[in-house]
């Protein structure tokens, strides 16, 4: 077997496993946005406000770069050695930056949290799938999904009322408490699994890619700011970051497990979803951060009612997001959301440039609307896309490159939005400023509006201006956007795919990483989805496909004797036992069963497969097999060893699983 099987954990445990993960997650989620609200105080206590997007870049960029090395580590090391390691490390990030007392000290806090965020997001639902049956797997996996969606409409809210009721330090204080307790239910409830097989990790790889972004980011962030865009320091270091790519590029097509296989991009449905990917992350983050802005120092807003003034770009994200999986998995068809979406990204950006210190509430909320449903439109569409077009072999490198790619589009997004606002902010305010007047205070929040009103006036007027020229000039965006949406083709979609947009993955999927980079186990994530859109258990269905005159637990005592007998030819009920955490008595009258039918003997308590019982297994799983291979028939893998190998994984663990205790006191019951 290529995986090493999960230890069984009990209903209850399984239960606080989940809601530990959940709330892991949740945490880690929450970060990528909780911030937005509370960056102008941030700003005001802190300064450096040029450096105002690198407290959102910096947890991007470590948490894209953890993402693509902790899966691996996982396998190595064990997941939950990485779990406990990314909660740690996300609970020491989160205590310096709540402890920062300059902009430099937070930047570096948050790159440390986002490395533990990142740790958090891959391992989380790899655990997932240690505690939790195939059969089952499917409704975790969506509440799994939804707490992005949470994530996203609550993180703005959240951060305003830390800011205004107690301090924005609480934004990152609150994670402690939380994340003792997800250290504890962790350490005491999770079992310990790693998979059998070392897998190769492409150390060199994710270097140059990280060194390139990190470069090119640092480029956009620097360039006409700190240093003028002709000076040595930006043209060396945006040759230097030319040059880390272009060595990415040449690793990866030499790498045993290349973190981004450079033969995706030979398809041309991959190249665009990428490209797609990466411009939404661009749109999305880069709104949600700088809104606020305009929110507090404009519009007078406290930081709660900049982040409740927020929900109409968000709200309109995620219904967008869920109507267009809906609609991908009833009609199959998916080009017109993104050149829909990215036109209502370009056409949002530009009204958000039209507005000005007396724009009313109700035209602001139409304003971020029109963005927030061009982003939820074009969202979704990548991954289905990736998911449906993708051979067997490159499922898991392509879904996580896209994933890759757009968290990648996020951090530039920030990166630009910020170059422009910290480029152009000086211009505006230094000729209204007074003589005299110290300058910490026009760029406080509460300085602003506390200003006289002939003050004020022109200092809110530099602001407007300020960020009419970032959004105009974000603006082409969308239309790159479009024309590369225009590029899509129109394939016909995987069932898998379709069952997987129906649900809120539209949403959830779209914002977080996946699980792995390994295709098995995406796969099992896209069965998992399957099984749990089943209107009934399919198991007695394939029980009755397989002809083998046994109930439901006989058959599962039956798979459960294969799989302890793997190694030394027979297993014992105490085998069993450990396994399931079920007393070893109360599957003795099953297993006579077995031995009275002829499939198994016993001797000394040692139970061994007749050729009968044999027979029997091999139907068995033949039966669940060819039941999920018909749920795959459109994938077209019948020469791919690996696949079939999985397949017939994935029919073991069906069998095998149980919505009580892995079966355990389903037996007994029966």
């Amino acid at each position: 077997m290529a995986e090493a099987e999960a230890a069984t954990v009990g209903r209850g445990a399984r239960n606080a496993i989940v809601a530990a993960i959940m709330l892991g997650m949740l945490l880690a989620s929450l970060d990528q946005t909780i911030v937005a609200t509370a960056l102008p105080t941030i700003v005001g206590d802190l300064g450096g406000g040029n450096h105002l997007s690198w407290v959102v870049t910096a947890y991007l960029l470590a948490e894209t770069i953890m993402t693509a090395l902790v899966g691996k580590f996982g396998d190595l090391y064990g997941r939950k050695r990485m779990f406990l390691a990314s909660v740690v490390l996300f609970m020491i990030g989160s205590f310096f930056a709540g402890w920062a007392d300059s902009m430099t000290w937070l930047i570096a806090s948050r790159a440390v949290q986002g490395l533990g965020a990142g740790g958090l997001l891959v391992t989380a639902t790899a655990v997932i799938a240690d505690v939790v049956p195939l059969s089952e797997r499917g409704k975790y996996q969506g509440a799994l999904a939804s707490v992005f969606g949470v994530s996203t409409v609550v993180g703005p809210l959240l951060g305003g009322l830390f800011v205004d009721h107690l301090s924005w330090r609480w934004a990152f204080y609150i994670n402690l408490p939380l994340g003792v307790l997800v250290l504890v239910v962790a350490v005491v409830s999770m079992p310990a699994v790693k998979a059998a097989l070392r897998p190769s990790i492409d150390y060199l790889g994710i270097l140059l890619i990280g060194l390139a972004a990190s470069g090119l980011t640092l480029v956009t962030s620097w360039g006409g700011t700190e240093y003028p865009w002709g000076s040595p320091t930006i043209i060396w270091m945006a040759v230097g970051s030319v040059v880390a790519l272009v060595l990415f590029v040449v690793v990866e097509t030499r790498a045993a497990e290349p973190m981004l296989p450079m033969r995706l991009f030979r398809d041309p449905v991959f190249t665009v979803s990428s490209v797609l990917s990466f411009i939404v992350g661009f749109a999305m983050l880069g709104g949600v951060t700088y809104l606020p802005t305009y929110l507090q120092y404009v519009q007078g807003q406290s930081a709660t009612g900049s982040g409740l003034r927020m929900l109409p770009l968000v709200c309109g994200l995620l219904v967008a997001a869920m109507v267009t999986g809906q609609v991908i998995s009833k009609t199959g068809r998916y080009k017109l959301f993104p050149v829909f979406g990215s036109l209502l990204i370009s056409g949002g950006l530009v009204l958000l440039s039209l507005m000005e210190a007396t724009t009313s509430f109700w035209t602001v909320s139409g304003y971020m609307l029109v963005l927030g449903l061009g982003v939820g439109l074009v969202m979704p569409v990548p991954t289905v896309v990736v998911q449906s077009t993708s051979d067997y072999a490159d499922l898991g490198v392509a879904t996580s490159g896209v994933s890759f790619l757009r968290t990648l589009g996020s951090s530039f997004g920030v990166a630009i939005f910020g170059t422009i606002y910290a480029n152009q902010l000086p211009k505006h305010l230094t000729p209204v400023t007074p003589p005299g007047l110290d300058p910490r205070v026009v760029v406080n929040v509460n300085g602003v509006h506390a200003l006289p009103e002939a003050v004020k006036g022109p200092v809110i007027q530099a602001y407007v201006d300020t960020l009419q020229t970032m959004f105009l000039a974000a603006a082409p965006v969308g239309l790159l956007a479009f024309v590369v949406a225009l590029l899509l083709k129109e394939v016909p979609l995987r069932d898998t795919a379709r069952v997987v947009a129906s649900g809120n993955s539209g949403v959830g999927e779209s914002f977080a990483p996946p699980a792995t980079s390994d295709s098995n186990a995406e796969l099992e994530k896209l069965i998992a989805v399957v099984v749990s859109k089943q209107d009934h258990d399919p198991r007695p269905e394939m029980l009755a496909a397989s002809g083998v005159p046994l109930n439901y637990a006989q058959a599962w005592m039956l798979v459960r004797i294969f799989k302890h007998s793997v190694d030394d030819g027979d297993a014992t009920l105490q085998e069993i036992a450990d396994y399931t955490k079920v007393p070893a008595g109360i599957f003795q009258p099953v297993a006579r069963q077995l031995v009275e039918v002829g499939y198994v003997t016993e001797a000394e308590g040692h139970y061994r497969f007749t050729p009968a019982g044999t027979e029997a297994f091999g139907q068995l799983i033949g039966a669940a097999r060819a039941w999920l291979l018909s749920r795959l028939a459109d994938w077209h893998e019948d020469g791919d060893e690996k696949f079939a190998v999985a397949v017939n994984e994935m029919a073991e663990k069906l069998i095998a699983s149980s919505r009580d205790l892995a079966g355990g006191r389903h037996a007994a019951r029966v």
